[in-house]
């Protein structure tokens, strides 16, 4: 079976999620800034300052085997919007998460979301052969476990002061999965968001 942290482009008709480069940096950086995203308290997220430092953590977390980064950029304007990633990698019981993702405000609530995430778990469940995918935000995320709801993740539950947020209060992460059995309803009805009316 293939390695789950091999380089890979996945590409749609709203977005191309490409293996992460340093040359991503500047245009990273533009895309944090709509929407000043490093500001908010309950999730990490890189400043247009420290996009290029960022990219480097994360492409060495890649040559470890532990992570597969991505850089996301709209089809229609070939611009980057922003960042998503297969990380806690498990090559043995062929589970991923994804995660470490953030998008500038203009593509927030749009089909690039829901696309990349078709994408990712596509090439997780059907060529990588998971068994399960995760997905985990902060429990006051509200915004992020509405999304990942509606993909059609299911709560596995709490774990309580998980970790320390940038600020120093502890954070309760929110652990969602999609298992290898769910995942034919559920590309369908990422399939059907894609193609209703908006």
């Amino acid at each position: 079976m293939p390695s789950l942290a091999q380089p890979v482009t996945l590409t749609g008709t709203h977005v191309v999620l490409e293996p992460l480069a340093p040359e991503h940096a500047d245009g990273l950086a533009d895309a944090v800034r709509d929407g000043e995203l490093w500001k908010l308290w309950y999730t990490t997220i890189p400043s247009p300052e420290q996009m290029a430092g960022e990219i480097e953590r994360r492409l060495t977390l890649r040559e470890s085997g532990a992570w597969l980064p991505f850089a996301v950029r709209e089809r229609a304007t070939g611009r980057l919007a922003g960042m998503t990633n297969y990380l806690h990698i498990d090559d043995v019981h062929r589970r991923v998460e994804i995660g470490a993702t953030w998008y500038a405000r203009r593509v927030q609530r749009t089909a690039l979301n829901t696309e990349a995430k078709l994408l990712l778990l596509t090439h997780a469940f059907e060529t990588l052969q998971c068994i399960a995918v995760e997905l985990r935000t902060h429990f006051l995320n509200q915004a992020s476990r509405r999304s990942i709801e509606r993909l059609g993740a299911k709560l596995d539950g709490i774990l309580r002061h998980h970790q320390r947020t940038p600020d120093g209060s502890l954070r309760d992460t929110c652990v969602y999965s999609i298992t290898a059995p769910e995942w034919p309803t559920v590309r369908t009805h990422l399939q059907w968001q894609l193609e209703r009316p908006r």
